[in-house]
């Protein structure tokens, strides 16, 4: 599960900017939206959170820095090559932070150990990379590395937790790879699940990493799959009884490069279509429709379905961008409860997403004050990401009027006339 993520100078994030998926000491919801860990440094951790703000806020770059340490983690060993530049951007409307690195870390829990993972980065290397594990209430420093300007070269400090050949993966890790992520490639058994984590504990959805509907289609095609697909939507109050899926083998067009040659080729090949039938059941009838009858919402819903059963039932982080441009609010609403039922969400999966569906806000026992989140810019155009809790609303508070209101920020500086004439 994910404890905290922090980000600085990436994008308009220029200041260190924490999201905290720590619960407050407050009671309310507790056994529904917060799950008890047994560490004492973060005793009970949220299911869920939500981030508000405005177009151009950046909410979404908060999403993108996560994307990017996963990217760098999970690539920077295999698909970078030696002396190749990285694609970061620091915040640029400044020039004391154009020439600072990019800062990442993320706390997570896994299997009752909680780590801690970080690196600074700039264009031409990393500039310095560590890792905390907390398995007991001291932590035990596996590995510093930091780069020193006057000698050229990094200098790393091992702790005796990091067990293995650490010279080995010091001589082979390139300025512009993560230790870690070598260290895992040449076969870190110690440092393995640090990384698994990034790959398959964390899923991030945004427009740089969209839905691919496969993941569904090969559940409906299994019984067992189907059905939990079916019940997935029921909860969500859409009635389908059932869905068939009819799968096809038909002759498409296929282009080839040949780099050899320097040719391209057309070819006719066989690939799979799949054809989907809703079947919905009424007090009037039976009725079946194709995809295309179905809202955009049912299919947006139906396709987010299988990687949701997947991160229910694993327990997985889900992140997501602007959920509310593919979903209606009452399917959020539905979504976000689904993360907040034990008894469906047994193995602690967390949802965290960007909005701006404000009436998500009041709506009846959704959130709790510490899921609230807010990033707006200031004058000098950073970003900063403010937790509702700090500002006290009241219990009873019309959170949707006072945040329209601009009481905890996170909306748009509008110019009274917009360069419109009246």
């Amino acid at each position: 599960m994910l404890v905290e993520f922090r980000v600085k100078n990436f994008r308009s994030l220029r200041d260190e900017q924490v999201l905290s998926l720590v619960a407050s000491k407050d009671k309310t919801q507790q056994d529904t939206h917060t799950l008890a860990t047994g560490i004492s440094a973060a005793p009970t951790l949220l299911r869920s959170a939500v981030v508000y703000g405005a177009n151009a806020g950046g909410k979404s770059n908060l999403i993108k820095a996560m994307q990017y340490m996963r990217a760098v983690v999970t690539e920077s060993a295999t698909s970078i090559q030696p002396g190749q530049t990285f694609a970061v951007q620091p915040f640029r409307l400044d020039t004391g932070s154009a020439s600072q690195p990019s800062e990442f870390e993320v706390t997570f829990l896994l299997d009752g150990v909680r780590y801690q993972y970080g690196f600074a980065i700039t264009a031409q290397r990393i500039v310095s990379e560590h890792l905390l594990v907390y398995k007991a209430f001291k932590p035990q420093r596996w590995f510093t590395r930091n780069f020193d300007i006057e000698k050229g070269k990094d200098v790393y400090d091992f702790g005796p937790g990091l067990k293995g050949p650490k010279n080995v993966w010091e001589g082979a890790t390139r300025p512009n790879s993560l230790f870690l992520s070598m260290a895992v490639q040449l076969n870190s058994d110690a440092l393995r699940p640090v990384f698994d984590w990034f790959v398959s504990q964390l899923v991030i959805f945004n427009e740089h990493a969209q839905l691919n509907p496969q993941v569904s289609i090969q559940m409906l095609k299994q019984v067992e799959g189907r059905k939990e697909i079916c019940n997935f939507l029921s909860a969500a109050d859409i009635s389908i009884a059932d869905i068939d899926v009819e799968t096809r083998r038909v002759p498409k067009q296929a282009v080839h490069f040949d780099l050899v040659e320097g040719k391209t080729e057309v070819r006719t090949e066989e690939m799979e279509e799949h054809k989907l039938r809703f079947h919905h059941v009424t007090e009037h009838g039976k009725y079946v429709f194709e995809l295309m009858d179905e809202s955009s919402g049912t299919r947006n819903l139906l396709f987010l379905a299988g990687p949701v059963l997947e991160i229910l039932s694993k327990g997985l982080t889900l992140v997501i961008d602007e959920l509310d441009t593919s979903l209606h609010s009452l399917l959020v609403r539905e979504l976000v409860r689904l993360f907040h039922r034990p008894e469906i969400n047994t193995g602690g999966a967390q949802l965290i997403f960007t909005t701006h569906d404000t009436s998500l806000l009041d709506a009846p026992d959704l959130f709790r004050r510490d899921q609230v989140w807010f990033v707006e810019k200031d004058r000098d155009q950073a970003s900063s990401l403010v937790g509702l809790s700090e500002f006290s609303p009241r219990k009873n508070e019309a959170l949707e009027r006072g945040y329209l209101m601009g009481r905890y920020g996170g909306v748009p500086f509008l110019n009274q006339s917009l360069g419109l004439k009246h």
